[in-house]
């Protein structure tokens, strides 16, 4: 298994533009701390990191996965805005009896959401809407979208430590992997735990649980990022999605495990 050169190229050239002359732009402190909460952001600005990951392999297994997310913030006197949109794509190259080369999709899913959260009185407390859309052709649910709203809430803040939470009804439409249609009323709850490990890296994870009648759809996120300057991180992440009732063939739950550039501007 082998990165693809263009990651390799960054690695190695992360210490060259470190000591970068005078007709190169300074690279900020590579060492200055990481923020626990999210960067400030005045009022009508925007904050956008967009992380991207791909791993090709060759030999006795043939392959090309991609990976890649986009999330945007915005915020307001009043309002938080925030928009995400994710991918993944794997495809398998194999050869057949006849000796001809193949390729398979393995796996294609894209996500997209969109959440608007009002400030309300008090430190860390807001009133949301969100809404989530995500189509996957190999999953047990081949599309699902739902709708939540509520409220959340900082529980703490140590400074190097956050725990924010949300709770709040809502409600999914999906289609299952065989063709049938199902919906119903939910209840969305929602947590996210930052760490600041060191002044150069952090580790955060998220969990949201959506609760139905006949199924408890479930997304966990774990990372682990570090620092390389100022605009890029290296992320090692872990992502896995689960529900309770899938059709005869499918498994509850698929994971994924990457290893991305972010780049925030």
């Amino acid at each position: 298994m082998k990165i693809l050169p263009t990651f390799a190229l960054l690695l190695l050239a992360a210490p060259a533009l470190a000591h970068a002359g005078p007709d190169l732009p300074a690279v900020g402190n590579v060492h200055a701390p990481l923020r626990v909460a999210p960067p400030t952001i005045p009022e009508g600005g925007w904050f956008t990191s967009a992380e991207l990951g791909a791993i090709a392999t060759s030999g006795n297994t043939t392959g090309t996965s991609i990976t890649g997310k986009i999330d945007a913030r915005h915020e307001t006197a009043n309002w938080s805005h925030e928009f995400v949109v994710s991918g993944f794509f794997k495809e398998d190259e194999y050869e057949d009896d006849d000796g001809n080369i193949e390729r398979s999709k393995s796996a294609e899913r894209f996500a997209a959401s969109a959440k608007a959260s009002l400030k309300l009185l008090g430190e860390g407390k807001r009133a949301f809407v969100l809404g989530s859309h995500v189509n996957d052709r190999f999953g047990a649910y081949t599309r699902y979208s739902s709708i939540a709203v509520g409220h959340g809430a900082q529980w703490f803040n140590s400074g190097d430590k956050s725990l924010d939470v949300e709770l709040g009804p809502g409600y999914f439409a999906g289609e299952r992997a065989t063709g049938e249609d199902e919906s119903g009323l939910t209840v969305r709850g929602a947590a996210q735990f930052r760490w600041r490990v060191s002044p150069s890296a952090y580790f955060a994870q998220s969990v949201s649980v959506e609760k139905g009648t006949s199924n408890t759809h479930s997304v966990a996120e774990t990372s682990l990022s570090t620092k390389i300057n100022s605009t890029m991180q290296m992320k090692a992440g872990f992502s896995a999605r689960s529900d309770t009732s899938v059709p005869v063939g499918k498994k509850n739950t698929d994971t994924q495990t990457s290893l991305t550039m972010v780049y925030s501007f």
